[in-house]
């Protein structure tokens, strides 16, 4: 009962913190073309080797991620410990392909952790179930020697009750060594994946991974933690993650709904891409981050650091073009969530307590017409300066003429707007709501 306790309120609190930054960082940023370089390429350890024998972030200020994280309005991040590629990025006692064994030769979790946690964010370690280069690592459909094979008949000895020990060794020394931690976020399970209209054969699922048993250490270990849909242990789960869409509406589970985090790439690569030109622009960014709280979900949008350790100057151009907008807006997205009101077309409603925010996503010419709500509304004003937005509710029998707008269904409230668009990403129009 207390560990369920702790965990509804670690929930509570994932829920209100509506926005947080993922980060994806390994050996794959020096290849600088996308996190999944050494599958798409299908290269051998030896031709990926050079990327671990010149791991040296040595621009890298984690005070500097989170203060841009901070100033984007984020309020919780997750860190990449180790990706698809086998590499961690901290001093782990059961293998030496680690950040130790850099030219680097430190731990980057710890300084990512302390310096995220000093500004008042939320921490949560994302972990690869799959590692490409651990030698009991099984080759499947998904590995870069799928089809090489001499390569797999060598490999016929792999033991994945080996591998599923290391697994659980490693996420035990993560969730002890770096103190309390918010959210597990394993990635990711394919015992029946189509993979560009194709079957991958030899996919992984809870049986390969002991996901009970791992779900099982994770509780022990960090009673209160929140641990993601991946594990292909679907009724365990305490967050969906839908991946790079955006739901037409709240995520349901057998009908239920659920908790669930959106996790948005800024251009589409999850790592640095130092060639990806297809970057979202802000407005778009803070529309997806509207819409997600308006269906009761959380964005995890992430940021792909370069080599040297720092941020691309894209990222933080975009972040700081976000952190603008939430300046002004934050308290209709952090702590808010859905409202039972419908919107008009091209806009989204979000509430916190009585107050009702109005995101506007196309701006109309002179009016907005809010079904349900006359009667209903003390004030309205405009979120980004406090100016008021009048209002009234106009006459169902009115007719059209002249210069007389025809009536609206009856419960209508109507807003008399200005011809200018607010300069901001998205306008927003707050309505205090009566009792």
């Amino acid at each position: 009962m207390r560990e369920q306790h702790l965990r509804d309120q670690r929930l509570a609190d994932f829920r209100n913190r509506r926005f947080g930054l993922f980060l994806h960082w390994g050996l794959y940023t020096l290849g600088a073309r996308h996190e999944w370089v050494l599958s798409t390429e299908r290269l051998t350890d030896e031709q990926y080797r050079p990327y671990f024998e010149h791991f040296d972030p040595d621009l890298h200020d984690p005070g500097l991620w989170a203060d841009e994280a901070s100033g984007a309005g984020m309020r919780y991040m997750v860190l990449t410990t180790k990706h698809h590629e086998g590499f961690a990025l901290w001093d782990s006692a059961l293998s030496d392909y680690t950040v130790a064994q850099t030219p680097l030769g430190k731990d980057l979790v710890g300084p990512l952790v302390s310096a995220f946690r000093a500004r008042g964010l939320g921490i949560g370690f994302y972990h690869s179930l799959v590692d490409w280069h651990h030698p009991d690592f099984p080759v499947d459909g998904l590995h870069p020697r799928r089809d090489d094979r001499q390569f797999i008949e060598a490999a016929g000895g792999r033991d994945i009750a080996r591998y599923r020990e290391f697994l659980h060794g490693q996420v035990a020394e993560l969730l002890t060594r770096y103190g309390d931690i918010d959210t597990m976020w394993f990635d990711f399970s394919y015992p029946d994946l189509v993979h560009y209209g194709e079957r991958v054969w030899g996919g992984k699922g809870h049986g390969d991974w002991g996901s009970q048993q791992l779900m099982e250490l994770v509780r022990r270990l960090q009673p209160g933690i929140l641990v993601n849909d991946r594990l292909d242990l679907p009724a365990a789960a305490d967050f969906s993650t839908p991946e790079q869409y955006q739901p037409a509406g709240p995520m349901l589970v057998d009908g239920r709904p659920v908790a669930w985090e959106a996790c948005q790439t800024l251009n589409g690569s999850w790592g640095y891409d130092r060639d990806n030109l297809d970057w979202k622009p802000v407005d778009l960014l803070v529309r997806m981050l509207v819409d997600t709280v308006s269906k009761d979900g959380n964005l995890l949008l992430n940021v792909g650091p370069n080599g040297r350790g720092e941020m691309d100057e894209r990222a933080i151009a975009t972040l700081r073009g976000i952190g603008r907008w939430m300046r002004l807006h934050e308290r209709s997205v952090i702590g808010a969530g859905p409202s039972a009101f419908s919107p008009p077309a091209d806009c989204r409603y979000t509430q916190r307590g009585d107050r009702l925010y109005l995101h506007v996503f196309a701006w109309p010419f002179g009016h907005l017409h809010l079904p349900g709500l006359a009667g209903r509304v003390r004030y309205v004003q405009f979120l980004h300066d406090a100016s008021e937005v009048k209002r009234h509710v106009p006459d169902p029998g009115q007719p059209a003429h002249g210069l007389s707008p025809g009536g609206q269904p009856p419960g209508t409230l109507t807003l008399q707007l200005p011809v200018q668009r607010p300069d901001v990403a998205v306008p927003v129009i707050e309505l205090f709501l009566t009792g």
